[in-house]
């Protein structure tokens, strides 16, 4: 990948909609340009694919916090399985370290959050688990290409 192509996805995270004529024009280049490398980048497997993002993924539920998990034993799939289940969680990750699993974890009130809470600890295999509420959040500044 040249600066070019670094340009050209950077564009496309900005806008995942622009038109190859937009692009062109933005990226000072020929349509033809945009459409070749746009393939090519598929192609290879660079760009790996396109979303939508709805209003529902956007918007932010008002509490919010991130649950580390450590689980015991094996019990790492079945917990995963029983996260998945629970409509507040909205993500989670393995990880190394103390924690095996960081839980996202998304609610309407402060009341809704702690049901939440409370039904990921009783999950067999949870053996411990510490919560940090997510008090603001800060995006990194995009440099313009």
């Amino acid at each position: 990948m040249d600066e070019l192509d670094h340009r050209l996805i950077a564009a496309l995270r900005r806008d995942g909609r622009a038109s190859l004529s937009d692009l062109a024009h933005h990226l000072g280049v020929t349509r033809t340009t945009v459409r070749m490398r746009l393939n090519r980048l598929v192609t290879s497997g660079e760009i790996a694919g396109f979303t939508v993002l709805t209003r529902s993924d956007v918007a932010q539920a008002p509490v919010r916090g991130l649950m580390m998990l450590q689980v015991e034993g094996r019990w790492t799939d079945r917990v995963m399985a029983r996260l998945s289940g629970i409509p507040e969680v909205t993500a989670f990750h393995t990880t190394n370290g103390t924690w095996d699993l960081i839980a996202e974890v998304a609610a309407d009130s402060l009341e809704g959050f702690d049901q939440a809470l409370f039904a990921i600890r009783r999950i067999e295999g949870v053996a411990r688990s510490e919560t940090n509420l997510l008090l603001s959040t800060r995006r990194p500044v995009r440099r313009p290409v």
